[in-house]
């Protein structure tokens, strides 16, 4: 081998109109994807796919957060009230492994910044299940803040001028919008491989279903900026499927709209006369996944990436391989299949950036919970569409 691993092109598609860096894709699962996972993934040249076990509402939120993320700034801080007692404090500060936080009137982001606490203001004082975070606090009079809109350069240089642990962003009117972290300048570098939209923003892919109710989705969807979307289904070649699909393209022509799931080539050609920019590819093969034991409906993965993947190919139609993926092996074999990217469940659950709580095992490993889209519990918060 007379060359480099930097020397290895990656370069390869999502969809039609989405090329990629990092050909990889993380799962639309509530135990994997929301906007740090998409964040993180699209930082790396990838891109992630926001669940649809969410209401319309917070769908839409997960996506904006991926698109107004800037690099470096922290746009979603844990705030509190000024009521929130020191015992809580310190409930707080065990549960997330961090002891700064900014305080609102409400105890939310984007509402009036009105001080900030640290482990500093707390540290040695009795009482704690009885005073209030307002009475030991810095006050706003006395906080260093920057105005929304710089840069981070300058933010940097103000931590390191002030010797600052945090640095808080807000509006003219006094609303907090980010915050800069003293501990974060060591973590902060360039992504040269992010995948970026045409104005220099993230970008993010979201799942979605096939009821009449998915149509308003879409629409907020898009008016939230989503990049792509992703037709969530176990067996993507449904009448259903099909008339939503026709429907986007119709509605939306430049939005980049991924079918599935399907395994044979008749499958893909039906999506693809109803106009899908991508493929999705895979059934009942997911590290979780029952299909193939409880629907008796699957087919190997390798043979299913082939044949979709031929078939595809011929119409300019890139494929998601999507499920059994467990190691970089089986990535760079589907590949080599012919599949445009893999998408990743169970390779990339329980990491920092997956939604839900870290919990302890009677071992004392800590973990983070990881289930099928097709589990009682799953299907309870909304996924049952997909079957």
């Amino acid at each position: 081998i007379a060359f480099g691993v930097h020397d290895v092109c990656l370069d390869s598609r999502f969809s039609r109109g989405i090329p990629l860096k990092t050909p990889i894709v993380s799962s639309p699962m509530d135990t994997v994807t929301e906007h740090k996972m998409a964040i993180a993934m699209a930082l790396q040249g990838g891109i992630g796919v926001i669940h649809t076990n969410l209401t319309l509402e917070a769908q839409v939120q997960e996506v904006m957060q991926v698109k107004k993320f800037k690099n470096g700034f922290i746009t979603d801080p844990i705030c509190i009230r000024p009521t929130m007692t020191l015992s809580e404090l310190d409930d707080l500060r065990r549960k997330h492994g961090f002891t700064g936080f900014p305080v609102t009137d409400d105890g939310k982001m984007g509402s009036k910044l009105v001080g900030l606490v640290t482990k500093r203001d707390t540290d040695f004082l009795d009482n704690r299940a009885s005073t209030q975070v307002s009475a030991v606090m810095k006050k706003f009079a006395d906080l260093v803040v920057a105005d929304e809109g710089v840069e981070l350069a300058k933010a940097n240089q103000i931590l390191r001028e002030k010797k600052l642990g945090k640095l808080p962003i807000i509006t003219a009117g006094g609303r907090l919008v980010a915050l800069v972290a003293r501990t974060d300048l060591r973590k902060q570098a360039d992504f040269p491989l992010a995948t970026k939209d045409k104005n220099g923003s993230l970008m993010v892919a979201a799942a979605i279903g096939t009821r009449p109710a998915d149509r308003d989705r879409v629409r907020a969807l898009v008016a939230a900026g989503v990049d792509a979307i992703i037709v969530d289904s176990s067996q993507g070649d449904s009448t259903f499927q099909h008339d939503i699909i026709r429907w986007m393209k119709a509605e939306f022509p430049e939005l980049q709209v991924v079918g599935g799931n399907v395994v044979t080539r008749q499958q893909a050609k039906h999506l693809i006369e109803c106009g899908v920019d991508g493929l999705r590819v895979g059934m009942g093969i997911g590290s979780i996944c029952t299909t193939q034991e409880v629907c008796a409906c699957g087919r190997a993965q390798a043979s299913a990436v082939y044949n979709v993947a031929k078939v595809a190919r011929a119409y300019g139609i890139p494929i998601l391989a999507d499920g059994g993926i467990s190691s970089p092996g089986h990535i760079v074999k589907a590949l080599c299949l012919g599949a445009g990217a893999a998408m990743c469940g169970s390779l990339l659950a329980g990491t920092e950036e997956t939604p839900g709580e870290y919990f302890y095992a009677e071992n004392g490993k800590r973990l983070k919970r990881y289930r099928g889209m097709g589990s009682i519990d799953a299907m309870k918060k909304g996924s049952d569409d997909r079957y």
